[in-house]
């Protein structure tokens, strides 16, 4: 309590320091009395640096507030007339002080006259520019940094860019694109100081020659570099070592040329202090993009079957990743000639995470009613490399021909010491990753409203594993005396694409989108189950051996037509499949040959330039994949086994969506609401087993399951105080019915709430704030009802005592509701201080983490079968020095 008590009164003192302002006010006018609109009243101080500036209003005045003493210089000019300056002293605070101005015509010869005004926010069309240099509070030092200060972009934990709930699609430099999805790299780890203007490119579309035709509501953020950095090699190089703790370092380095004809972005990191310099790797290695032109493949790939428990909570990851890493990219993009352009890029990353976790799990379903307890040591090694090239060759104005080619292979190797109640299992867990991917696009915009794409994919990956546990703690499954188990599995999937993709906007702003493709793919699973004496072979146990082949061909056909009538847009679209599907396991064979037609209808309102309305609803229709089909039980944890439905289906569903925003860029007021609901009309369930030792659960189908999902988000700048403020709200509810322990089918009803706030201002002065608390609630309802409210609350400050030396806190507290009083709080404390010996070149850092010393963090979970309580060992308190070269 002795540290909220602290933290509030902090914030108390330093609040009413802030709202302590003395406020300028006056009017500006000519000789003949008229008010001259749009003039600028520039404040600076006695060193003649610009500490504010405004604009004045229709009536000629202006109005400024400051919250500093001294000798004063305020400047009013205008185009036409000559400027003029006063110079005046404030001795106290919050006294307001008028100063009108009266302007004499300029009067000279003006051949041409080009007038230049950096403004925080410009608007042009569909592309909003952020003056960086408006938004800078002077402590930030990567782009992530800079873009959590630009109004309506949201970044969370893990580094993700969303505008409202959609993330963006790319984050460019001077229009090039290097990572794709994989942005986090980008935004991770490039500096902050080579960007002179950010870009939020709204109705955005990843091909040049859809732009105007298709409709889009895509979003992309482009960085302007400053022109000393253009054409030149620049960089910097970070380097941070452990005071007082055990060993701890973290080392980054970036090299960096941006011309015209070629771009080069060279980065590296190696760190052991859990900082995350990529973000997810899958994100760069398969970027997802649904239902857009020439996406073929995008949703294909092979899930892996079994993982160890390296689960981590819902926290910060720099503090519960114990890691090693070491990361090397390399990435260019050359403009050959006027027409072909290549973009090269390779990714190495090494990885070692150590995991440590203990917990207490409670079963009770029925009659059965029993505890485990784990205690899990468990270490992760990974290595991953990636390669790609893309081929860019624009055949004319209106043609443009493109290949991409990616290859990636990632090992990993894992381990664990498990003590499961009170046997000592080890685990030891290899797994591979290879993935081909090749892919070609030829669009062809015949006509200033028509466009015309072909696109093909060929895809290849393969992700084998082997899975070995010391022990054997099965004896209620098998009559073996076995004293150890193995399982080897490989799924390989092949996949091959092709799609002719007509687009043709008509006139009257309607859109006909026309697609027919075809897509086949074939998966190989295998799987081998053993029982060992020794390392040697006792039995492959029946009913616990795969050896299938799933085929699965979809010919579809998609029509769409978009009308357009006035403020208000109706979308229809009819999709037809065909599929030829082929299932042979253990030379046994099964086809089936379904067609099915899924529509949808769409309604898009906008009722005013800030209100509008986004609505749609369809039916859906999903075809079985390899992992729905498997007759054999396969090993999925030390103690579960999950096996198929051995049969094809295809489920049925139906969704609605309803969106809702109000405002635009550059308002003070944006609302977004967004609601989802679903019904399934049969869909994959559970038939489980659960018992101390096991569990095993076979996929069955049920009949209806009903989700719904509500968000809003709410964002207010209070310009009097400079504070922008964000309430937060969202829930989820879904039931639907599952057989545990040979019961009947039971019903299952599980809701997730959750609201909040954040606060952040946006002084120019040398403090300020960021506050945020959020609320989660969460409950799971069978015969018996179980819920818990959790806690979280953040308060960082910043303080920018001049151009060297900033200080910035990050304090953050975690309540969960079901706990016990002792382990039901957890409270941290981050503290950095920066002092710059040159600017632009030599800057000095003293870090401290985890401050308080919280060497293990608990929380509180529910299912339906179990409540489990579960303790994450952290990383502990360390203090880094680090200094940061710039060239």
């Amino acid at each position: 309590m002795g540290r909220i008590n602290y933290f509030i009164a902090f914030f108390s003192i330093f609040n009413f320091s802030v709202y302590s302002q003395t406020k300028l006010l006056g009017q500006v006018r000519n000789e003949l009395d008229e008010e001259i609109i749009s003039s600028s009243v520039i404040l600076k101080d006695s060193n003649n640096k610009i500490i504010l500036y405004t604009f004045t209003d229709n009536a000629g005045k202006y109005s400024l507030t400051t919250d500093k003493i001294g000798s004063f210089i305020l400047t009013a000019s205008s185009v036409g007339f000559e400027p003029k300056t006063v110079e005046f002293i404030i001795n106290k605070i919050n006294e307001p002080k008028t100063i009108d101005f009266i302007l004499i015509p300029k009067v000279i010869a003006l051949k041409e006259v080009i007038l230049r005004t950096k403004r925080p926010i410009i608007i042009k069309n569909d592309t909003i520019i952020f003056n960086v240099d408006s938004f800078k509070q002077g402590n930030e030092q990567t782009v992530e940094d800079l873009l959590k200060k630009i109004p309506g972009l949201n970044i969370d934990a893990n580094g993700t860019i969303k505008v409202g709930n959609q993330e963006v699609e790319k984050v460019m430099i001077d229009g090039d694109d290097m990572f794709e999805k994989g942005y986090k790299i980008l935004t991770k780890n490039m500096p902050v100081n080579p960007i002179e203007n950010i870009e939020l490119l709204q109705n955005y579309s990843n091909n040049k020659h859809l732009k105007g035709i298709e409709n889009s509501n895509k979003v992309a953020l482009n960085l302007t570099l400053k022109e000393d950095f253009k054409r030149v090699w620049f960089g910097n190089s970070s380097l941070g070592y452990g005071l007082f703790s055990e060993n701890r370092y973290d080392v980054k380095a970036n090299l960096m040329n941006f011309g015209k004809k070629s771009k080069y972005y060279f980065l590296t990191n190696l760190n052991n202090v859990g900082y995350d310099a990529t973000g997810d790797i899958n994100h760069l290695i398969r970027p997802y993009r649904f239902d857009e032109p020439a996406s073929v493949g995008d949703n294909q790939s092979v899930r892996t079957l079994l993982s160890l428990g390296f689960d981590t909570p819902n926290l910060k990851q720099r503090r519960v990743n114990l890691n090693n890493a070491e990361m090397l990219s390399l990435n260019s993009i050359l403009t050959l000639s006027d027409k072909v352009k290549v973009k090269i890029l390779g990714f190495l990353n090494t990885d070692e995470v150590d995991f440590f976790r203990n917990s207490l799990q409670s079963f009770s379903v029925g009659n059965t009613s029993f505890s485990n307890t784990e205690d899990f040591a468990g270490r992760k090694t990974q290595f991953t490399g990636f390669g790609k090239v893309d081929l860019i060759y624009d055949i004319s104005k209106t043609k443009t021909f493109e290949y991409s080619g990616k290859f990636n292979k990632t090992n990993d190797k894992n381990s664990s010491n498990l003590l499961f109640n009170n046997d000592l299992l080890n685990e030891r867990l290899n797994s591979n990753n290879q993935l081909f991917d090749q892919k070609v696009v030829f669009t062809n915009r015949f006509k200033n409203n028509k466009v015309f794409l072909i696109t093909g994919r060929y895809i290849n990956e393969k992700t084998p594993q082997s899975y070995l546990v010391n022990q054997f703690i099965f004896n209620d499954l098998f009559i073996e005396n076995a004293n150890s188990t193995k399982q080897f599995s490989k799924n390989k999937m092949q996949f091959s694409g092709v799609e002719v993709h007509l687009l043709d906007k008509k006139k009257n702003g309607d859109l006909l989108e026309i697609k027919i493709g075809n897509q086949f793919r074939v998966d190989d699973l295998n799987t081998r189950f053993e029982l060992l004496d020794k390392d040697n072979n006792l039995a492959f146990p029946n009913g616990y051996q795969n050896n299938l082949t799933y085929t699965s061909n979809d010919l579809y056909v998609s029509a769409k037509y978009r009308f357009k009538l006035k403020n208000f847009t109706l979308l229809t679209q009819s999709d037809f499949h065909q599929l030829f599907n082929a299932l042979e396991n253990f030379k046994v064979k099964f086809s089936q040959n379904p067609f099915f037609v899924v529509p949808k209808i769409g309604l898009d309102w906008k009722i005013s330039e800030k209100n509008k309305m986004t609505s749609s609803y369809s039916l859906n229709t999903t075809n079985t994949g390899v992992l729905d089909v498997y007759s054999g039980f396969v090993q999925t944890g030390f103690r579960s086994f999950s096996k198929g439905l051995e049969e094809f289906n295809q489920l049925n569903a139906s969704s609605a969506v309803l969106n809702y925003t109000y405002g635009n860029w550059g308002d003070k007021f944006f609302a977004n609401s967004f609601i989802l609901y679903s019904k399934n009309n049969d869909f994959f369930s559970s038939n489980s087993v659960i018992a101390q030792n096991f569990s095993q659960s076979e996929k069955i189908i049920v009949d209806d399951r009903e989700f719904l999902s509500v968000s809003s988000e709410l964002d207010y700048y209070v310009k009097k105080v400079k504070n922008n403020f964000k309430v937060s709200f969202g829930l989820s509810k879904i039931n639907f019915k599952n057989i545990v322990n040979n019961s009947e089918l039971r019903e299952v009803k599980n809701i997730n709430f959750d609201y909040g706030f954040e606060l952040r201002s946006g002084f120019r002065g040398f403090f300020n704030y960021h506050i945020g608390s959020k609320w989660t609630y969460n409950q799971v309802k069978t015969i018996i009802k179980n819920d818990f409210t959790n806690n979280m609350t953040f308060l960082d400050f910043s303080f920018v005592i001049n151009n060297k030396f900033n200080i910035q806190v990050q304090t953050e507290r975690y309540f969960f509701g079901n706990l016990e009083n002792k382990k039901s709080r957890y409270y941290f404390l981050d503290v950095e201080a920066r002092y710059v010996v040159k600017e632009n070149k030599l800057t000095f850092m003293l870090s401290g983490n985890n401050l308080f010393n919280t060497e293990t963090f608990r929380n509180y979970n529910i299912s339906d079968i179990n409540i489990s309580q579960t303790e994450y060992k952290l990383i502990p308190r360390y203090v880094l020095l680090k200094m940061e070269y710039r060239f």
